[in-house]
């Protein structure tokens, strides 16, 4: 498979304000985490893309550049909310950190997220 350049759609963001959302977001499945980005634009797996994130009450937003690794369509079953799962990179560490110090305790049976 070729990954075929695409013009930027810009910088993403995306504002997770509390724990339930960011559980919602977070893929703790996905090699070095990943957040779900709703979106109704259209991305290819491998496709790079940059994003700010403003995690709960931090003062700063987070720039992240990650790897699209899942994709929901407009269309999709089940009621999905439209988006892209985009893999964070390995400086990332301390993002994931945070995130997961975040969630810690949250038991995650039967809860739905984002992606699964």
């Amino acid at each position: 498979m070729s990954i075929i350049p695409r013009i930027s759609h810009g910088i993403l963001s995306l504002s997770i304000d509390n724990k339930e959302s960011l559980y919602k977001a977070y893929m703790p499945f996905v090699t070095n985490g990943g957040l779900f980005i709703p979106t109704t634009r259209t991305y290819q797996l491998g496709e790079e893309v940059f994003m700010l994130l403003m995690l709960m009450d931090e003062p700063d937003k987070v720039p992240v550049t990650g790897k699209v690794v899942w994709v929901t369509p407009k269309a999709a079953q089940s009621g999905r909310t439209p988006g892209i799962g985009i893999q964070l990179s390995g400086d990332d560490s301390a993002l994931v950190r945070k995130i997961e110090t975040y969630l810690a305790g949250m038991d995650g049976s039967g809860r739905r997220t984002n992606t699964l």
